[in-house]
């Protein structure tokens, strides 16, 4: 006879918002965008060749979508920013920022399981694990340095008010030529972000089985209730441990 299939009892936890999932596809769509109307505006083909300019403006609307993509990716990051401080708490910004020594051990445990591929028996984290979370500041970082560089080569050509902000990026860095340097960059680092990050989510997902992948189309994930039940224990006892420190 077969063996009888334990089933261990999930708690269903609602960890990411409307706001955040929106901003993440998004975001996802903008890069995308980005990329590849970069790449091409970086080294135009010449797919027009023996064709009158009146015929076609494909150049044109290339740009277009570019600087479209650009307002609309600094508009979702600037939301973004905003739900660092207004989000839930899976959302805030002490999620990213490594400012304890928990976090730290927090994101080298992480690399122990996902590079070193060792067993996970105690870790454990609802929303962003440690270095998903430090990931992202990181990410953070980079989408600052891709709107300044951005919109300071765009100054250039542009008479409007928002981009005209960005003009001191191009003296800071030494001209044009270097802002277009950072601006490549910067995007090889969002093309080598989203190919770990992806293979890291579907990683996660079949490992764990907690709705990995879903959890960013519904905001939910399935929690095994026994590690919650401990993991609030922990939690409740580093919160009294700190308390009684703060009271000496």
């Amino acid at each position: 006879m077969r063996a009888a299939i334990q089933h261990k009892p999930v708690r269903r936890i609602f960890v990411f918002s409307v706001s955040v999932r929106l901003f993440h596809w998004i975001n996802a769509l903008c890069v995308l965008v980005l990329t590849v109307t970069g790449l091409i505006m970086a080294n135009p083909p010449a797919i027009q060749q023996g064709h009158e300019a009146s015929f076609g403006y494909w150049f044109g609307t290339v740009r277009f979508l570019h600087f479209a993509a650009a307002y609309i990716f600094t508009a979702a990051f600037a939301y973004r920013i905003y739900l660092l401080f207004a989000g839930n708490k899976f959302e805030r910004w002490d999620n990213f920022i490594p400012y304890t020594k928990k976090h730290w051990k927090d994101i080298w445990d992480v690399i122990s399981f996902d590079v070193f591929l060792k067993k996970n028996v105690k870790h454990f984290a609802i929303g962003h694990n440690g270095l998903a979370g430090f990931s992202y500041l990181v990410l953070f970082i980079f989408m600052f340095v891709m709107i300044f560089t951005g919109f300071a080569l765009y100054s250039n050509m542009s008479t409007a008010s928002f981009p005209q902000l960005f003009t001191w990026v191009t003296g800071l860095l030494g001209g044009d030529i270097m802002v277009r340097i950072v601006h490549h960059i910067s995007m090889w680092v969002f093309i080598l972000f989203t190919i770990i990050h992806v293979y890291l989510v579907l990683y996660h997902d079949y490992v764990e089985g907690r709705g990995e992948i879903s959890s960013m189309g519904g905001g939910w994930k399935f929690v095994d209730e026994d590690r919650l039940q401990n993991h609030l224990k922990e939690e409740a006892e580093e919160a009294a441990a700190e308390k009684k420190k703060h009271e000496k």
